[in-house]
């Protein structure tokens, strides 16, 4: 009879166990994105007006509503105005939705108030306070393209100027979100991910640039020389290199030129392990251009390296940079042609032979000389 009972319990403990397993399962389920509705177009929506200083291209839909007063002067739009209709006042409705989910998403991870030199995985956080970034937060996304980020301030966000938010390892700029109570600030030269939901104003200070959206319900939106793209929803790994060859041609033949390149990173993505190569050189030297010594090319950076040789024949060589960028290597070529002369005439005296034939050619001088002479003297 004990063994009979035994084994009908088997079946509980095993039920149990598996119970116990599943928990774990689900209450690390990942966290599911914000759904945009019909603001998932737009690089900028305001409540009240839209502003900008110098020079700013927006890739993707600019909307106000219920104000009218988009100041345009500057401002290169890739995509579609919607002042004050239907359809910004459609995206102002979800915009309110987007961001009462995200204000209500339950927190996985405190953080402290400046997010910067931190490295966070997918997940909800909050600061209990104001949210701020100085120097690199960096997110990780472990390989899961729709690994998603949310961030909670309970009052404003603040970005310090030359600071960044990095993605890594597959992250995308189009799963990160910040809810923002009151205000937000991107500082000056700084490069920003993510969608902002901001109940008030958006003020993006000098040659900012965001990947992503500036969305404010109440306020105004304030830009000034920024790029704001809001594209497909995928990493920008964009690295780019520009080669120029001096002098440009060896119309007299052999000499030595240098080549300069000039590698930046266009999008918003930091790339590390950055390399150039040359195909018909042995080495590129990297001159400068890391403004912050911290082997990281960074929007707004260009690099420069230089390379010197001696070229004897027409020659057509491809420069390649790579780098890791989001957790993938990236790449770009550049190609330059130098045209080699055949002008000149007299062998190059710095050939060995040179001084036999120059000998040569005195001696038949002499020699013929004497024949003259001889010839008038008979």
């Amino acid at each position: 009879m004990k063994t009979t009972s035994r084994i009908r319990t088997l079946p509980l403990v095993a039920m149990m166990v598996l119970a116990l397993v599943a928990v774990p399962a689900t209450a690390m389920a990942a966290e599911p994105t914000v759904n945009l509705g019909t603001t998932a177009g737009f690089a900028v929506l305001a409540g009240t007006t839209i502003t900008n200083t110098g020079p700013t291209t927006i890739t993707g839909d600019v909307g106000l509503h219920p104000g009218s007063a988009f100041v345009d002067t500057g401002v290169t739009l890739i995509g579609t105005r919607h002042i004050a209709d239907a359809v910004a006042n459609q995206a102002k409705i979800d915009l309110v939705t987007a961001y009462n989910d995200a204000a209500n998403r339950p927190v996985s991870g405190a953080v402290p108030v400046d997010l910067g030199g931190l490295t966070l995985t997918s997940g909800v956080y909050n600061s209990g306070g104001v949210t701020s970034i100085t120097g690199t937060l960096t997110l990780d996304a472990e390989g899961d393209p729709d690994a998603v980020f949310i961030f909670q301030s309970s009052a404003t966000l603040i970005t310090a100027s030359d600071s960044h938010v990095q993605l890594i390892n597959g992250a995308r700029f189009c799963r990160v979100f910040w809810v923002v109570p009151s205000s937000a600030t991107l500082g000056t030269d700084s490069t920003f991910a993510g969608h902002i939901f901001a109940l008030t104003d958006i003020h993006v200070q000098t040659r900012a640039t965001v990947e992503g959206q500036l969305l404010a319900r109440n306020g105004e939106v304030t830009l000034d020389e920024n790029v704001i793209t809001n594209e497909i929803c995928a990493p920008r790994r964009v690295i780019n290199i520009d080669k120029t060859a001096s002098p440009t041609a060896l119309p007299s033949g052999p000499g030595s030129v240098t080549y300069t390149y000039e590698v930046t990173a266009p999008g918003t993505i930091e790339f590390s392990n950055v390399a150039v190569t040359d195909d018909k050189l042995d080495s590129v030297t990297y001159v400068s251009g890391d403004m912050n010594s911290d082997e990281i090319l960074q929007p707004g950076e260009t690099w420069i390296y230089t390379a010197t040789t001696r070229l004897t024949e027409t020659t057509t060589n491809v420069a390649t940079v790579t780098g890791v960028g989001a957790g993938l290597a990236t790449s770009d070529t550049a190609t330059v042609t130098v045209e080699v002369g055949t002008g000149r005439v007299l062998p190059d005296t710095g050939t060995p032979w040179y001084g036999v034939l120059l000998a040569g050619f005195v001696l038949i001088l002499v020699g013929a000389a004497g024949w003259v002479a001889q010839r008038s003297h008979a």
